[in-house]
């Protein structure tokens, strides 16, 4: 087997992923060697399509079918009146299966370095554009508890100083250093529950 390239490929692709190291990586590969109709075929027929018909909205950053549009933010039934800013998808998957927030999501896709560098890579302008244009009442930053998600918060405050447009921060709950997707339902809801404004100077 470690004469094979292909495997050895495959092994290393797969140990890439997170929370799986090498061993693990050699059981799948072996589980879909031994089962190439019912999960290798079906499995590389899935990634193909999500490869070419799945990317991130350029207005509100989630995940969204070329096919259907983004479901999150231009086919929702549903008209909100808040918007939750989270880091990444993680965070919003969190948040979307814990059923404590109704409304939109906004994923930046990272945070501002403690440096200062790189705003230009998220999408900061484009939630502006979003509350400026909709019936937008609460923008909730639900960015991590870190250094880097603080500094993201203060400066999405901030870009949000000339909108009429209420800005809150998750507040109770959300250990410091703590980052949304491994919170677990309570701690989540404890921190939705007791989120506080931030005031502009």
């Amino acid at each position: 087997m470690h004469n094979i390239t292909e495997i050895e490929e495959l092994i290393k692709f797969i140990s890439k992923l997170p929370g799986l190291g090498p061993k693990s990586a050699k059981r799948i590969v072996l589980k879909l060697i031994n089962n190439r109709e019912e999960i290798a075929k079906p499995l590389a027929n899935s990634l193909v399509q999500v490869y070419k018909n799945v990317t991130r909205c350029n207005s509100c950053g989630s995940l969204k079918s070329n096919s259907n549009g983004c479901i999150n933010c231009e086919n929702i039934n549903e008209k909100y009146s808040k918007i939750c800013v989270v880091e990444d998808i993680a965070d919003q998957w969190s948040i979307e299966n814990s059923s404590i927030f109704n409304g939109y999501f906004h994923i930046l896709g990272g945070t501002i370095s403690s440096a200062g560098a790189r705003k230009e890579d998220l999408l900061i302008n484009s939630l502006v554009e979003r509350v400026n244009r909709g019936d937008i009442e609460e923008v909730i930053l639900a960015t991590s508890a870190t250094v880097e998600g603080q500094t993201t918060a203060y400066y999405i405050q901030d870009s949000l100083k000339d909108s009429n447009v209420k800005v809150t921060k998750l507040a109770q709950g959300l250990p410091v250093g703590g980052e949304i997707e491994s919170l677990d339902d309570g701690t989540l809801f404890s921190a939705f529950k007791n989120r506080s404004s931030l005031k502009s100077d």
